[in-house]
């Protein structure tokens, strides 16, 4: 079994809850992955199930919660301007000084995606690939394919949901209900959802400073501070080679993620079939076979080109909409 560690690292005032789990039988020169959950502000319990990578692949794999979120510090009367992508990218750093990590793999769940490409764009030192998973390269792109999605609904659906934004009155029970057939549709395709997931949501609503903060309401209404996000026009400064990762059904639809695929060298995708936003909770042995099988060509020593292969990856979902039913 492998070994879990559980620890706070000070950040300025704050302190980063961190969780390492570390292999049974570790692999030679298998670097460690960093995990980056979404959200923002939904802590890493619906993407911990990634620490499987520990055993099949032999190597640490590291989640933590972002500040303002699960068992990190929680800071709700902060003012909005206070959570800022830059404040996240620092935390991580900081995170990895403190766990002495030289060498390191890092992966990004949709807003982690976002965030891991700032962290990227930046050249850090020491990071050799970066896997960008259900994650848009810009929120307007991400609003484009929300629209996409929400048109593909069944009318009253649709309907429900664009009066009650109109109104104001998004808390009413039948427009909850229509945000929940999207979301069994694009963001967790299983029913019941797991019980990470769960948890991820209750500690995200018990708090939502940071996701009401930097998202807003729900996944297709961003009226927050990220509602202009665009990390396009700085893409080409990442020099590592990149795995863009995605559903057949993502919320993350193929507008959104494409430009990273034009823009990063040494980029390229896998889309997974019948799987939404949580493909690592629907399909998690064949993801987790993906990223390993991704990061261990890169692990050290390299034995293998420092370019990422790009001709036997699944073909792209041109047309997420027109599959849907």
């Amino acid at each position: 079994m492998p070994v879990v560690i559980e620890k706070n690292i000070p950040f300025r005032d704050m302190h980063t809850w961190v969780r390492v789990t570390e292999p049974d039988h570790p692999t030679t020169g298998a670097l460690p992955i960093i995990v980056l959950h979404g959200g923002p502000g939904m802590a890493h319990n619906y993407v911990k199930n990634i620490s499987g990578l520990a055993d099949e692949t032999g190597r640490t794999v590291i989640h933590y919660d972002q500040v303002g979120c699960g068992r990190s510090t929680h800071l709700p009367e902060a003012p909005a301007d206070f959570w800022t992508p830059e404040l996240f990218v620092e935390e991580f750093h900081n995170l990895i000084l403190h766990l002495g990590i030289s060498e390191y793999h890092l992966l990004g769940q949709s807003w982690g995606g976002m965030l891991a490409a700032e962290i990227a764009v930046r050249r850090p030192v020491g990071l050799q690939s970066l896997l960008i998973c259900n994650s848009p390269a810009s929120m307007p792109l991400w609003l484009e394919g929300a629209n996409d999605l929400r048109g593909a609904l069944p009318a009253f659906v649709s309907a429900a949901l664009s009066s009650h934004e109109a109104a104001g009155t998004t808390e009413d029970p039948e427009y909850l209900q229509a945000v929940d057939i999207f979301y069994s549709k694009h963001v967790c395709r299983m029913n019941p959802m797991p019980t990470d997931f769960q948890e991820s949501v209750d500690q995200m609503e018990a708090d939502p400073t940071v996701y009401f903060t930097m998202n807003g309401p729900n996944e297709f209404s961003v009226i927050g501070s990220l509602r202009e996000w665009s990390i396009i026009p700085r893409l080409s400064q990442i020099e590592v080679p990149t795995l863009v990762a995605a559903g057949e059904f993502d919320e993350a639809t193929p507008k959104t993620w494409q430009p990273f695929l034009e823009n990063i060298p040494n980029a390229i995708s896998h889309v997974f079939p019948d799987a939404s936003h949580c493909v690592h909770l629907e399909h998690p042995t064949e993801f987790r076979q993906v990223i390993g099988s991704f990061i261990q060509r890169f692990d050290w020593p390299i034995t293998t080109p420092t370019t990422a292969p790009a001709a036997q990856e699944k073909e792209h979902v041109n047309d997420s909409t027109s599959r849907l039913a």
